[in-house]
C-alpha cells in the first residue's frame, strides 16, 4: 500500500466486515447521530443525569466493540502483533465506548423526554 487513501480505508473495511455489515454499521452510525443532534436540539440543553448514566455504559461499549472486531476477524488477543496493532484494538474501544454512550443517551431522552434539572 503506497498511500492511504479514504478509498483504500473503505476497501479494507468491506474485506473485513463484508460489504453488508460495513455499510448497515455505517448507515447505523448516521441514524444514531442525527438522532443525537436531533435530542440536542430538541431539548436545548444536555442533560447531566442523562449524561452521567451514558458515561457508566462506556466500559461495555468498549469491551462489546473490541469483542466484535476480534469475532468478525476470527482473532484472539494473542494474535495481536505489534504496536500498531494494540493502538488500533485502543481506538476501536474508544470508538465502541463512545458510541454506547451516545446510543444510552438517545434512548434515555428519548424514552422520558425532557427533563428538568432539579
Amino acid at each position: 500500500m503506497e498511500e492511504m487513501t479514504l478509498s483504500t480505508l473503505i476497501a479494507v473495511f468491506e474485506e473485513m466486515f463484508g460489504r453488508w455489515l460495513f455499510w448497515g454499521l455505517v448507515a447505523l452510525a448516521v441514524v444514531i447521530t442525527a438522532t443525537w443532534v436531533y435530542v440536542l436540539v430538541r431539548d436545548r440543553a444536555l442533560s447531566f443525569r442523562k449524561y452521567l448514566i451514558a458515561q457508566l455504559s462506556m466500559p461495555f461499549g468498549a469491551i462489546a466493540a473490541v469483542w466484535f472486531v476480534l469475532w468478525i476477524t476470527n482473532s484472539r488477543l494473542g494474535d495481536m502483533g505489534g504496536p500498531i496493532d494494540w493502538i488500533v484494538l485502543l481506538g476501536v474501544a474508544a470508538l465502541g465506548a463512545v458510541g454506547l454512550a451516545v446510543l444510552v443517551y438517545v434512548v434515555q431522552s428519548l424514552l422520558r423526554g425532557k427533563q428538568t434539572e432539579a
